[in-house]
């Protein structure tokens, strides 16, 4: 246990982050999930920059590291213009 009041409360704070940014994740990748299952081209156009605006705000909250969002933004947009 911790020996310090300041201690203590950084184990809180730690643990409300972390539950915070588990939330914001799990979200971007079933967004993430839902437009690689999309078969409409018309509908998986509207969803990728809102998914990608998703990714980019998680890098910039160091939720994801930013090499990965740009690989998942990569991948996402070939899936897009693959699509008929």
């Amino acid at each position: 246990m911790a020996n310090h009041k300041s201690s203590v409360k950084r184990i809180r704070q730690i643990a409300t982050r972390r539950l915070h940014n588990k939330y914001y994740a799990k979200t971007a990748r079933n967004a993430v999930r839902a437009l690689r299952n999309t078969t409409d081209k018309k509908e998986a156009a509207e969803m990728l920059p809102k998914v990608s605006s998703m990714l980019d705000k998680l890098v910039k909250k160091n939720i994801i590291h930013r090499n990965k969002a740009g690989n998942l933004k990569s991948k996402l947009t070939l899936h897009v213009n693959k699509l008929s």
